[in-house]
């Protein structure tokens, strides 16, 4: 009866964990999307603007979609393609819109110089 108990409790904890995991995954971002139109509210926003056409494109896994008249958000998936947050980007400057992607572990892109073999930014 006791080992029963001892069974019982521990396939619990096993059981727990793993829905903890399953849970985590589903909220950790696995990709990154900004969405905005192209022209109208991004003229009015100059900072965010030069964010998407300049630094945005040195980006790995963060990609523009264009949407007429829409808002400047960043937009977060996780694996399964499903949004997890959505973050309006209009009172942000360029460089909060660059420490923004950093703080989700999003990093810039880097080259490797053909002749020297050293690692750069894009």
């Amino acid at each position: 009866m006791c080992n029963q108990l001892k069974y019982l409790i521990f396939f619990s904890l096993i059981v727990n964990a793993l829905a903890d995991i399953e849970m985590e995954e589903k909220l950790t971002p696995f990709r990154a999307e900004i969405q905005s139109c192209r022209g109208c509210a991004l003229n009015r926003l100059p900072e965010i603007k030069s964010f998407i056409y300049d630094d945005l494109p040195k980006y790995a896994d963060v990609t523009f979609k264009p949407i007429p008249g829409a808002n400047p958000d960043l937009v977060l998936f996780n694996s399964e393609d499903t949004e997890i947050k959505r973050i309006d980007l209009k009172p942000l400057n360029k460089k909060q819109c660059n420490d923004l992607l950093a703080s989700y572990g999003y990093k810039i892109k880097e080259t490797i110089d053909e002749f020297s073999g050293q690692k750069h930014e894009l």
